[in-house]
């Protein structure tokens, strides 16, 4: 009777344990499997590809269920969207990317990114499309060339097939520049999904199966933790930096350091500060798919405002190598990606930076011509001698010793003076002394 009894109460314990331990089982397999949320706002940029890259590896590392990226960007550099959309295809986890809140849009890169997530959904009010590459030159923007639409329309169309959306569709947004809205993407079978916000798009995804890559993902995202992170600081630098007007206007702040550092040397601050923004501003523009006679311009330009600094030009070379950046800023960037309103914005930061520029050259070369034609006598940490000895005859050019110092001295009228001969200073150029003999007066009393 008692064995029997041992033997009940052990039944019933271990189905009390059974039960209790289930539950914990299923909220627990739950909980440890987030979903990972990255934002993506503005121009897409080598910084983003960047941040999406790392924020890839950690949702894999910490065995998330699905990445979601929230966007919402007119465009963006043609290589950093590239290599996205490389990301996005070949990761090990399902891709989720919603274009919102409302009145977001996902055009040209955007429109890429969407084609090649696993999952696309769109906020109602939303827009996406508008992929053709654009071609900018002296003239304005401008369709590209055929090439370059055939090429870009066909990797399109080709991820589109990947991922089981219409071909036709994507190859109009790069060949005809088609927008879509949230309902008509809905309807063309471009997305899958209209929600509101995440919370709404991820009551809608559970229980969804995903199949990529040979692997099926079933996802349960009603009640997942959604992990949100931001940027190291490495990567808001690297953003910020190949964000092109960004570029331009470090480039420029380099190049002023140097000028303003050889035009006094000694200071070392400004060389220093001025070469390294120089070398973050290449960075910068190297993002760029430049060609040969941007880059061209942009070196000469440089090379003239040098060339300014060691020789009279008066700022002729500073504004020629101005207007050569300007040229060369013009021809540099050909991102087909990037939107068209972009580059009539980024035209302006260029000329008016450029226009600051000669005005700085304009005023530094007054103050040289003005400081060359005045001696305003002196300082406490020069003042020219009063009187001297030839040490070296003036012919009309010499030396003269003053105070135990050798001075490069001239005669005033021009005439020779010879060795020995006393003169006393009539006017002082910087480190130049014009000089008369001092009994001049006395023998052209004489005469």
């Amino acid at each position: 009777m008692k064995k029997d009894l041992k033997i009940y109460i052990s039944i019933i314990l271990a189905a009390l344990i059974l039960m209790a331990l289930l539950p914990a089982a299923s909220t627990a397999n739950d909980s440890v499997r987030p979903v990972y949320l990255v934002e993506l706002e503005g121009a897409i940029t080598a910084g983003q590809k960047t941040f999406l890259d790392r924020q890839v590896s950690l949702a894999l590392e910490n065995d998330a269920q699905l990445f979601l990226l929230r966007m919402n960007t007119p465009g963006g550099l043609v290589d950093a969207t590239l290599e996205i959309n490389e990301l996005f295809l070949n990761a090990e986890i399902p891709i989720a990317v919603l274009v919102a809140p409302s009145g977001a849009i996902a055009g040209s890169a955007g429109a890429f990114i969407i084609i090649s997530s696993d999952i696309a959904a769109m906020a109602p009010g939303t827009t996406v499309g508008a992929a053709q590459p654009i071609a900018i030159s002296p003239e304005g923007a401008s369709a590209a060339d055929e090439k370059t639409v055939i090429f870009y329309s066909t990797h399109l169309r080709s991820m589109a097939r990947e991922k089981g959306r219409p071909e036709d569709i994507a190859e109009k947004f790069v060949t005809e520049n088609l927008t879509l809205d949230a309902r008509e993407a809905l309807d063309e079978g471009v997305i899958e999904y209209l929600a509101l916000n995440v919370p709404d798009l991820l009551q809608q995804l559970e229980g969804t199966t995903i199949e990529k890559q040979g692997q099926v993902y079933r996802l349960n995202t009603a009640e997942a933790v959604v992990i949100e992170d931001e940027m190291t600081i490495s990567e808001r630098l690297q953003n910020w930096l190949s964000d092109p007007q960004i570029a331009f206007l470090v480039l420029m702040l380099g190049v002023l350091g140097i000028y303003f550092g050889l035009s006094a040397p000694g200071t070392i601050v400004p060389e220093v500060t001025g070469a390294i923004l120089v070398v973050m501003g290449i960075y910068g523009i190297g993002l760029f798919d430049t060609n040969t006679t941007g880059i061209v311009l942009l070196l000469l330009g440089v090379g003239l405002i040098a060339a300014e600094i060691f020789t009279s030009g008066f700022g002729i070379l500073g504004i020629g190598g101005s207007l050569s950046l300007v040229a060369g800023a013009v021809l540099l960037p050909t991102e087909p990606l990037m939107a068209r309103d972009w580059y009539g914005t980024f035209l302006v930061t260029v000329v008016g930076t450029v226009l600051g520029l000669v005005i700085i050259i304009i005023v530094v070369a007054q103050r040289v011509i003005h400081s060359r034609k005045t001696w305003t006598g002196g300082s406490a940490y020069f003042n020219p001698p009063e009187k001297g000895i030839v040490v070296k005859e003036l012919n009309p050019e010499g030396m003269i010793k003053a105070g135990g110092e050798l001075w490069k001295a001239r005669s005033e009228d021009g005439s020779v003076i010879t060795e020995g001969t006393a003169v006393k200073v009539v006017r002082a150029e910087t480190l130049n002394l014009w000089v008369e003999p001092i009994n001049k007066g006395l023998e052209e009393g004489q005469d």
